[in-house]
């Protein structure tokens, strides 16, 4: 303790190590070891937190000792601050993956002890606060991101804003969704014969400066075919889709002339890449997922851009 005290860890360390080799089943002397070999870390995070290696060693010597907490903190941090590094040192490398491989068990094996405690309450809540209570356990454990709405249009102020929308906000989904099968023929009669219902999705004016949306203008690597566009119908794919045609008359959606409904087939060709975005308008909910053609389940509950 005096080698320790007078700022000598490796002394320190050297005595601590023989004193547990003598007394094995001390738990004092083990931890005035760990307190040693500690020692040169947190010296050098006191001058320096953002001094990556200090960590990695100090999330070592936890792990080694088997302090999970104290070295999930340690991991945690190593890994945060060599994400920031670019590039990685080569030597960093199998060091921080593994310092990431520890972190994700950990956040892993607390998610599944949260949940577990959480799961009788689960039967008591409505489907909101299930999906909210599971978002934020996971969020807080690093285990998934929260996103958020970003309109780059027409911002409605206070609507709440949600990732998905709970199906009970949508008592049709169950009436549109009886016609899966229907929709999708009309679909595939499409796809092999689009003619001219198919066209670019993105359609940018002459002029427009160059976006994240660029790539994709004018083509057909995302298409579209519409049987209502910005309050119009298109009366050629309507007379193609007529099971498609008569879901979309029984749904109770907004009618504003120049502006809604849009319905739309959303096709993508494969290997297609469409940038994360959220959309124009909060004001407008999109149903859906683009999937691909051969694994196209309307019914499923993912994406239905129609």
């Amino acid at each position: 303790m005096a080698a320790l005290e007078a700022g000598d860890p490796a002394a320190a360390t050297m005595h601590f190590a023989a004193a547990v080799a003598a007394d094995p089943a001390s738990g004092v002397l083990q931890r005035n070891l760990a307190s040693a070999w500690r020692a040169p870390c947190d010296a050098a995070l006191a001058t320096d937190r953002r001094d990556v290696i200090a960590w990695i060693r100090k999330a070592e010597r936890h792990e080694a000792l088997e302090e999970k907490g104290a070295a999930l903190a340690a991991w945690s941090a190593a890994v945060a601050l060599g994400q920031q590094l670019d590039p990685l040192p080569t030597p960093l490398a199998p060091l921080l993956a593994h310092g990431q491989a520890f972190v994700g068990g950990a956040a892993e094996t607390m998610f599944a002890a949260v949940t577990d405690a959480l799961s009788p309450l689960r039967s008591t809540l409505p489907e909101t606060e299930v999906r909210r209570g599971d978002a934020f356990v996971a969020s807080a454990l690093g285990c998934r991101q929260v996103y958020c709405n970003e309109c780059a249009g027409v911002c409605y102020p206070f609507l709440p804003g949600d990732e998905f929308f709970d199906r009970q906000h949508f008592p049709w989904m169950t009436a549109i969704e009886a016609q899966t099968n229907a929709i999708r023929a009309e679909l595939l009669a499409l796809v092999d014969d689009p003619g001219e219902a198919l066209r670019p999705y993105v359609r940018m004016e002459a002029g427009t400066p160059d976006t994240i949306w660029a790539p994709l203008d004018g083509q057909l690597d995302w298409g579209a075919c519409f049987p209502w566009e910005y309050g119009e119908p298109n009366q050629p794919v309507l007379d193609r889709c007529p099971a498609t045609a008569a879901a979309l008359a029984a749904v109770p959606g907004a009618r504003i002339p120049g502006r809604a409904p849009s319905a739309f087939f959303s096709m993508l060709k494969p290997r297609t890449r469409i940038p994360p975005h959220t959309g124009v308008t909060n004001t407008r909910a999109p149903v859906g997922n683009h999937r691909p053609l051969a694994d196209f389940p309307l019914g499923e509950g993912g994406r239905k851009d129609i």
